[in-house]
C-alpha cells in the first residue's frame, strides 16, 4: 500500500470518527443553567470544545485504522469470509 493511499484512508477514518465522537460530552444551555442569547436555538451547545472533539477523533480513528491496517496486511477478514458475496471466479 503506497503512502498517499494510507494517508487518504486515515484522513477517511479520522472523518467518520470526528463525526462519531461530535456529540459526546456537549451539554445545552437548559442543562448547564445559562441563559439563552437572542436567536440561540435551544440545541446548542453551550460547552463546544473543538480540541478535544479532534484529540478523541485522532485516537479513534488511530485504533480504527490500525484495525484496518492489520486486516489488509494478516487477511483476517476478506471477501471470500463473507457468505454471498463471492467475487466472480
Amino acid at each position: 500500500m503506497n503512502w498517499y493511499a494510507i494517508f487518504a484512508i486515515y484522513v477517511l477514518f479520522w472523518v467518520i470518527s470526528a463525526f462519531l465522537v461530535l456529540p459526546f460530552g456537549l451539554r445545552t444551555p437548559d442543562e448547564t443553567g445559562e441563559v439563552l442569547l437572542k436567536g440561540q436555538a435551544d440545541s446548542a451547545p453551550s460547552n463546544f470544545r473543538p480540541g478535544r472533539v479532534m484529540l478523541r477523533a485522532t485516537l479513534l480513528s488511530a485504533v480504527l485504522f490500525g484495525l484496518y491496517y492489520a486486516n489488509y496486511v494478516q487477511g483476517w477478514v476478506t471477501i471470500y469470509n463473507i457468505p454471498g458475496l463471492h467475487p466472480a471466479r
